[in-house]
């Protein structure tokens, strides 16, 4: 495995240093470097060019205890934060932000520094920064003659052009999807001197934008499998724009923009009609990533996240080769370290079925409360539960995890620690037999294969009257990699005949255990219009009580989330409206 981060952080500090330490036959002062030292038509290798196209590529979000220290989860019902005082992602869950509180680190739109404080200067890492940097590069990369060519031919000044327009789609979706309609500035590389105050476009026509640049650069960028992944893994792909276009188009057809929207004749918050083809549109866009017959679902859950090129990823942000998750998110009281700053709820916990894929409501589910996670009895529970949360009697470090009170990882004292009972297992590495933590690939997964199929159901789902074969054969598929026994029908725990509400149900879940700490939850609960039901509940834990050998679970609350109709959508950040009389707020805030 190869540290890919680092080589495009040193990328960027050589492209930095040429940039601002020009040549000693170019008697230039630093300030009055311009773009033509970046896009030069004599640099036939194009590296101040690529240069630059990296800096754009470093803007893509690590999500990683991205949100000053936690992972955007912990705003959801899957996680709560292990920290204390004021905490960001508890007052996105708390409905305790507003149009100019809006955590930094999850304020997409402006621009902020290297700690994520709104900044007007500093490092870029706004989406309008990505936006703008995209349509510098697009518009300038023209009259660099790059020498070369991609394995399909094209041209390789016009593959980096579509990266670029890539990242540009990328960067919008990520925008609409907080704040419903944005500005679409084209290829417009605006300077001090235009009008900026521009209005917000609708939400229909950001959607059809972003799927038309991903119809149009599909076919010019680098084709998988790669021909040199170790170099290229980072790098969009033919399956990357379809995949983005699919995910683009399936919250597209979701409820809060297509039926539900919150402010039914606004065109900026979502669609003003409700037209079942969307779904069709995404279950097809979803098929056409499937078709391509490329990808395919890792034989190992867990491998997913540690292991580079594996045949699942669509699509990364590269990262280090390291242990900063286990460091981070790890439970207390090892002596390698770990400071639990993510808490798993019960909520997510029972949401995970038995190995038989039934779930632990049903009464033959062989469920046993006395033991609930199966540590002593038969049968098991989904092996995703194991790979995802750390609970009480999880193996870890040659010896067990143990949160029950005054237990190691629950000691009870002036120490950060869980308050759930639970601490985050995903995306660490297979440090249970080891007396050290084990190095690993940190990297984040932005695209996978799984949602292209989980995708695909709950489209299609949509679509027929009732769920065909087709819609059964993706959870079969994903449930059959994770380790739930197909039984003897071969459904694998899945209720033959289900209604669309009965198969809804069930895909909403299995997108809630498959992709648990990904960035999708916290989402899911607003696209599908359910937030307002789930995250007026508690959040809740367990408090693990040992007498002897004897084990007594008690349920606990440990936050009292809330929500309103508002939070359906980010707040547009009250320093845009106050400057552009043309920016318009979204609905209640």
């Amino acid at each position: 495995m190869k540290n890919h981060i680092s080589k495009i952080l040193l990328i960027m500090i050589a492209f930095i240093a040429l940039i601002c330490g020009c040549k000693k036959s170019e008697q230039f002062p630093v300030d009055k470097v311009t773009s033509y030292y970046v896009f030069n038509p004599l640099d036939s290798a194009g590296t101040s060019a690529q240069g630059y196209l990296y800096q754009i590529y470093a803007i893509v979000k690590n999500g990683h205890n991205r949100v000053s220290g936690d992972y955007l989860d912990a705003a959801s019902d899957d996680a709560v934060s292990s920290k204390s005082g004021t905490i960001p992602v508890t007052l996105i869950s708390t409905n305790g932000v507003n149009s100019l509180s809006f955590p930094a680190n999850e304020n997409f739109w402006e621009e902020s520094n290297a700690t994520g404080i709104p900044s007007n200067s500093g490092t870029p890492s706004s989406y309008w920064a990505g936006i703008r940097a995209a349509n510098e590069f697009i518009t300038k990369i023209g009259v660099v003659p790059v020498k070369g060519q991609s394995p399909t031919g094209v041209p390789t000044r016009y593959v980096w052009q579509s990266e670029a327009r890539f990242l540009r789609a990328y960067f919008y979706f990520e925008l609409v999807k907080r704040y419903g309609g944005v500005p679409l500035l084209g290829d417009k590389v605006f300077t001090l001197n235009d009008n900026v105050s521009l209005p917000r476009s609708s939400f229909a026509d950001c959607i059809k934008y972003i799927v038309s640049e991903c119809n149009a650069i599909k076919d010019s960028l680098l084709t998988y499998p790669l021909v040199t992944p170790d170099a290229d893994n980072y790098r969009p792909t033919k399956g990357a724009a379809m995949a983005l276009k699919a995910r683009a188009l399936l919250y597209a057809a979701s409820p809060l923009f297509n039926g539900g929207n919150i402010d039914p004749a606004n065109p900026l918050t979502g669609y003003t009609d409700f037209q079942a083809d969307r779904w069709a549109q995404a279950a097809t866009a979803a098929l056409d990533v499937i078709n391509l017959g490329t990808y395919k679902l890792d034989v190992d859950y867990k491998d997913i996240f540690l292991t580079q090129n594996n045949s699942e990823r669509i699509w990364i942000r590269p990262n280090s080769i390291s242990t900063d998750v286990e460091g981070t998110n790890g439970p207390v009281g090892f002596a390698v370290g770990g400071t639990g700053n993510t808490s798993p709820t019960q909520e997510l916990v029972n949401s995970f079925p038995m190995q038989n894929g039934l779930p632990i409501t049903d009464p033959a589910s062989g469920y046993n409360p006395s033991d609930p996670y199966a540590t002593f009895t038969t049968p098991a529970r989904d092996p995703r539960l194991t790979a995802n949360i750390f609970y009480n009697g999880s193996p870890w470090l040659n010896t067990t995890v143990q949160t029950y009170e005054g237990g190691q990882s629950k000691p009870n004292a002036n120490l950060q620690q869980t308050h759930t009972g639970y601490y985050m297992r995903k995306f660490m590495g297979l440090s249970e037999k080891s007396a050290t933590l084990v190095t690993h690939s940190t990297d984040w997964v932005v695209l996978r294969y799984a949602e292209i199929l989980l995708s695909f159901a709950e489209a299609r789902n949509e679509v027929e009257g009732s769920p065909q074969a087709d819609v059964y054969k993706q959870l079969t598929d994903i449930r059959a990699r994770a380790g739930i026994d197909p039984g003897a029908s071969g459904n694998y725990g899945l209720k033959p005949n289900m209604t669309k509400e009965e198969m809804r149900a069930v895909i909403q879940n299995e997108w809630r255990i498959e992709f648990a700490f990904e960035e999708h939850r916290f989402f899911d609960i607003r696209r599908w219009k359910i937030a307002e039901g789930v995250m007026n509940q508690p959040r809740t834990g367990v408090s693990i009580v040992k007498i002897g050998p004897t084990l007594t679970f008690n349920p606990i609350t440990v936050l009292s989330t809330a929500f309103t109709k508002k939070q359906y959508l980010y707040p547009i950040p009250y320093n845009e409206v106050a400057k552009n009389p043309n920016m318009k707020q979204n609905p209640g805030w």
